[in-house]
């Protein structure tokens, strides 16, 4: 019965994934990529080989999940035949990664963004509590480096600011893979870090929030018309550390879009030349999620009408010490404790937020 509910999910994914499109599709970025004028342009060539690569990977994964489902049905009527326990243990054990497998796959079905399938640029800020957010800006970072070699995309630093005493005020970096911005779109916005501050030599609570910003890497300069005139960009010299060339000249490049204020910055590539072209493709991100944030807000605005930005609207809360819980032997459940908020022991807002919650 397993193998029969994932043969049909299967089914629906492989309908829903296209593969007589993508079929199609590849045998005409194929003929491209065997045309030599195609690597004149070297911006289309990088163009057509990042979509090519892109619909192998998606029919090579469609093309290895279908011959699994094929050789398990074929373990299991083996299993069955034989009253092989051990056999039927392998069979447990396959079946369970098959399904996550299709899991996975149903997944990226639904990402039919037109940016989905590219590379994800990510900015972390440190908001206000100094040295409490930008350790907690370094912990996130930790946090989506491991998502990332978990999933197996590759995270490439671009640019970096060390807090004070310690942790990260800002640091930017890309999530290259299959899917990347699909996956990591949806975490923009505010987190919230609620904790026993290792910093606070009284071991009290305290808040700390940091706020992520995602946006497609963009290889292609026509997906949004820029003109030069809307551009300030500054040069500066590295920060951190570096060899002597890296500290010894302006090589770091700072671009400025004067009429939204979106800035895109760079220091980490050894020219000035490679900083300004990435600081540019992230600019161009930024610019393309802003679009893409606009016409959906428009959209939702349309059908329910505008909601109030306040506290509260942060996307996720991290919580590790928040109260102290009693049980209520009224209702069997366990309720924040009344007499710890009135000692002060939990702030008000916090109290308030449970409630609403």
């Amino acid at each position: 019965m397993r193998l029969k509910n994932l043969q049909n999910k299967f089914s629906d994914c492989y309908a829903a994934v296209g593969v007589a499109e993508l079929q199609r599709r590849k045998a005409e970025l194929d003929a491209l990529q065997a045309d030599p004028d195609l690597y004149k342009n070297l911006k289309r060539a990088q163009s057509v080989n990042s979509e090519a690569k892109f619909v192998s990977e998606k029919l090579s994964l469609a093309a290895a999940l279908k011959s699994r489902l094929a050789e398990t049905a074929e373990f299991i009527t083996l299993a069955e035949d034989e009253d092989d326990d051990a056999l039927l243990s392998d069979v447990e054990k396959g079946l369970s990664a098959l399904e996550a497998d299709v899991e996975k796959l149903y997944l990226s079905t639904l990402l039919k963004g037109e940016y989905d399938k590219n590379n994800a640029v990510l900015t972390l800020h440190a908001g206000a509590g100094g040295t409490e957010a930008q350790d907690w800006v370094q912990m996130l970072y930790r946090m989506y480096k491991m998502y990332a070699a978990a999933e197996g995309f590759t995270v490439g630093e671009l640019d970096y600011l060390a807090g004070d005493e310690a942790g990260i005020k800002s640091v930017t970096f890309t999530v290259r893979g299959l899917n990347a911005y699909g996956y990591l779109k949806a975490e923009k916005g505010v987190h919230r870090l609620v904790r026993i501050s290792p910093f606070d030599s009284n071991a009290r609570r305290h808040t700390s929030f940091a706020s992520l910003e995602v946006a497609p890497e963009i290889e292609d300069e026509g997906a949004i018309e820029v003109s030069p005139d809307e551009l300030k960009i500054d040069t500066y010299r590295s920060g951190g550390a570096g060899g002597q060339h890296v500290n010894t000249t302006d090589s770091a490049v700072r671009i400025t879009h004067l009429p939204t204020g979106i800035v895109a910055q760079c220091q980490n590539e050894r020219s000035q030349l490679q900083n300004r072209e990435t600081a540019m493709k992230m600019l161009l991100g930024k610019l393309v999620e802003k679009r893409e944030r606009e016409q959906a807000e428009k959209a939702k605005t349309n059908q329910e009408g505008l909601k109030k930005i306040e506290w509260g609207s942060q996307i996720r809360s991290y919580v590790f010490q928040p109260y102290t819980m009693v049980k209520d032997h009224r209702t069997g459940f366990e309720t924040p404790d009344v007499a710890a908020v009135m000692n002060g022991k939990i702030s008000g807002f916090i109290f308030d937020y449970l409630k609403k919650s």
